[in-house]
């Protein structure tokens, strides 16, 4: 029987890489915890050595990428460290994480800044760029590339002509759980994806006129200079046979919003997010808010019109019209003495979860008076000069979070029991062991797709000399 040369020497190299990766998983005869400590042990000093060759092989086997050592290091830390290029670019070609803090609150890039080594921290410096070209911290919900192109969505024709384009995709809802594909990777840190389905499959539903939103325009196929740029529409398929649009699409499903959504692609996030607020909306306030009377869906599902010609809501412009933003303060509060935090427990939280405080603004209030009337109101601090970090929308309805570091006057605490079940004090290197899980209570904060986590580790990375 003939063979193929290629064929042969592909089916070679993948036995060889097999029985190489068998032969470092069992290299120590001891038990099977010091077999995985010899392999994460060689893991670590390829990294660090830039032996990058055996460093692939590793990464072929089912293993986490992102594993630590007992002082929270990464292979990519190690890598930074060191100096090593050709292992960083292998390591983020496999999707490590950039955003990752050991246990003195320092990530990779920091790690290559510390010891001076340019091309490394360069190299970091760039990819991070290139993920977020704004350069600004974007937290998860956020990062939404779709150019929403306000100033069309007074134009029938041209929403009724991008709604029946080639090049235009669906993504579609049910009771609010997006329509999702498991990208079956068990080593990726995201597992869902966004269904994307074009008119053709979904026009069975969009002829029985449901919910259906522009969200705008895929920048990405403006840039690859396509004939067509890609229209996002969102779908409400509720009140339809939703199993004929999941069918559509082997191994997708309807995941419900939270906390399956934290798991989306973060571009994915923030599209789910503009998709999920506005259908929300859309099906809260199907009435006029002023005088009761039905309500028409204009300008591609960003207004409502009231059908009561009479109505003042017609005349002017009106908040019950356009949909609606919630804005709220979450803080982290520093000590007078710029030594410690201050973090709470609400009672319907994980155990022994941590978090910053937090609360909505009220009308007339400004964003620094908000952060000190939420936080003497739940802990009886007081605090004066207030700091903003950065902003997250959450989806649950349709919130903005807007995340401030707030300075202490006083360190007395009086709980809220009725809204808190515990605030403390916490130390740095406390809060250094809840960001990486390693607390000796068991201690933690909210996960890195919560803005409390970004607010918290870029508190601990501005302190490392405390």
């Amino acid at each position: 029987m003939l063979t193929c040369p290629r064929l042969w020497q592909g089916i070679t190299r993948k036995l060889s890489t097999a029985n190489r990766l068998a032969v470092m998983m069992s290299s120590d005869r001891t038990g099977p915890s010091d077999t995985k400590k010899s392999f994460e042990e060689k893991y670590f000093d390829y990294a660090a050595n830039g032996n990058v060759e055996e460093l692939k092989f590793l990464l072929q086997a089912t293993f986490n990428s992102d594993h630590r050592n007992d002082k929270g290091w990464t292979a990519l830390m190690f890598a930074a460290r060191n100096g090593q290029e050709s292992v960083i670019e292998a390591l983020l070609q496999k999707g490590c994480d950039v955003n990752l803090v050991n246990k003195t609150g320092q990530t990779a890039q920091d790690i290559a800044v510390f010891w001076d080594q340019k091309n490394a921290a360069d190299m970091l410096t760039n990819f991070i760029k290139k993920e977020n070209p704004d350069k600004q911290l974007r937290n998860y919900f956020s990062l939404n590339n779709l150019d929403r192109k306000a100033e069309n969505r007074k134009d029938n024709v041209w929403l009724d002509n991008k709604l029946k384009e080639d090049s235009t995709r669906f993504i579609v809802f049910s009771d609010l759980k997006p329509l999702v594909v498991n990208n079956g990777d068990s080593t990726k840190r995201y597992k869902f994806t966004l269904v994307r389905l074009p008119y053709s499959d979904v026009e069975f539903v969009v002829s029985t006129n449901p919910l259906l939103v522009f969200l705008g325009v895929d920048n990405c196929s403006e840039e690859k200079g396509t004939a067509q740029s890609q229209a996002l529409f969102a779908l409400d398929v509720t009140n339809t046979d939703d199993s004929k649009v999941k069918n559509l699409v082997n191994e997708s499903e309807f995941i419900p919003g939270y906390p399956a959504s934290m798991q989306l692609e973060p571009s994915d996030a923030g599209i789910f997010a503009e998709a999920r607020s506005m259908l929300d909306w859309l099906d809260r306030y199907k009435f006029c808010a002023t005088c009761g009377s039905p309500t028409t869906v204009a300008e591609g599902g960003y207004k409502r019109i009231c059908d009561n010609k009479s109505c003042r809501s017609n005349k002017g412009i009106h908040n019950t019209c356009y949909p609606r933003t919630d804005p709220s303060v979450i803080m982290l509060v520093v000590s007078p003495d710029k030594k410690r935090c201050l973090l709470g427990r609400k009672k319907q939280f994980p155990a022994k979860m941590f978090s910053c405080l937090a609360g909505f603004m009220e009308p007339g209030e400004t964003v620094e008076d908000t952060c000190r009337r939420e936080v003497f109101e739940e802990s009886g601090v007081r605090v004066g000069r207030v700091d903003y970090h950065s902003s997250q929308p959450w989806p649950f309805p349709c919130s903005l979070m807007l995340g401030c570091i707030a300075h202490a006057i006083s360190e007395d605490i009086k709980v809220d029991n009725d809204e808190m079940e515990d605030v403390q004090w916490f130390r740095r290197s406390e809060l250094v062991q809840m960001l990486t899980r390693q607390h000796p209570q068991g201690l933690f904060v909210p996960p890195d797709q919560a803005i409390a986590h970004q607010v918290i580790k870029a508190w601990v990375r501005m302190t490392a000399n405390l």
